[in-house]
């Protein structure tokens, strides 16, 4: 598998920063988890939106998906795409709402609402506490600890395995779904405190300590917003984690 990360920048983009965006490759397919502000634009500029497979996301906050909208326009309107789009309807696996959600963050007004499903070009799918195959990857998702229905990925192709925690905070079924596996790509959003939200996003600590509990081979930093020291964090995962870890980049690619 091939990961690279499109976008990586928390709750909200940075400056040149897209928020939250990764493109998994195997065997030819395009796997896009997450469509964050700004993430439509770096895809531009590594792959032809039109060749996606497959869309995939944890959960429907902003920072998150809200570039569907624009790829919405994209796949609609442009006059010369590589892959027509409604002979080939994108599957889009996410939450229950997200058919509803994406219509209204799309149409500008009630009326055509009303009448909007965006069903001409995508084809919904909705996420459970489950393994689905999307492509050649077999995907296990279970429920997050976040504040609306969302989800953790334990992705595995040719025996080898990625787990996205998406937004969560730690728990004992993401402990599981990490269990060896040979990446983990951690949101870890702020440093660490005892006085932190429960069930809502991670430190570099709850990060490091996920990997070493799960005994996972690699580790990496993702969902860091502008305003935490991003250094700081890897820090704190580092002291826990006795495996490599490292902060990804916007741009950075892995073989998993």
């Amino acid at each position: 598998m091939l990961l690279t990360v499109l976008g990586c920048s928390g709750s909200t983009p940075g400056p040149r920063a897209a928020s939250s965006g990764y493109l998994l490759e195997a065997e030819g397919f395009l796997l896009c988890i997450e469509l964050g502000n700004g993430v439509l634009a770096e895809l531009q500029a590594v792959r032809d939106p039109f060749a996606l497979d497959a869309l995939l996301f944890s959960h429907l906050h902003p920072d998150h998906c809200a570039d569907l909208s624009a790829l919405t326009v994209l796949r609609r309107y442009h006059p010369a795409p590589s892959r027509d789009p409604r002979a080939n309807r994108l599957p889009l696996y996410a939450p229950r709402e997200a058919p509803d959600r994406f219509v209204a963050a799309y149409s500008p007004d009630a009326t055509e609402r009303a009448t909007e499903d965006l069903g001409d070009i995508y084809d919904f799918r909705a996420l459970t506490d489950g393994t689905v195959h999307i492509g050649p990857f077999e995907v296990t998702a279970t429920v997050a600890a976040h504040p609306c229905e969302a989800y953790s990925f334990r992705i595995v192709h040719g025996g080898r395995s990625l787990v996205y925690t998406g937004d969560t905070g730690a728990s004992r079924t993401l402990d599981r779904l990490a269990k060896s596996a040979d990446v983990v790509l951690a949101e870890a959003s702020w440093t660490h405190a005892e006085d932190r939200p429960p069930d809502l996003h991670m430190s570099g600590v709850d990060a490091g300590r996920l990997a070493q509990t799960a005994g996972t081979g690699r580790l990496l930093l993702t969902h860091v917003p502008p305003w935490t020291d991003g250094a700081a964090v890897l820090a704190e995962a580092g002291e826990e984690f006795a495996g490599p870890v490292q902060l990804v980049v916007q741009g950075e690619s892995f073989e998993i």
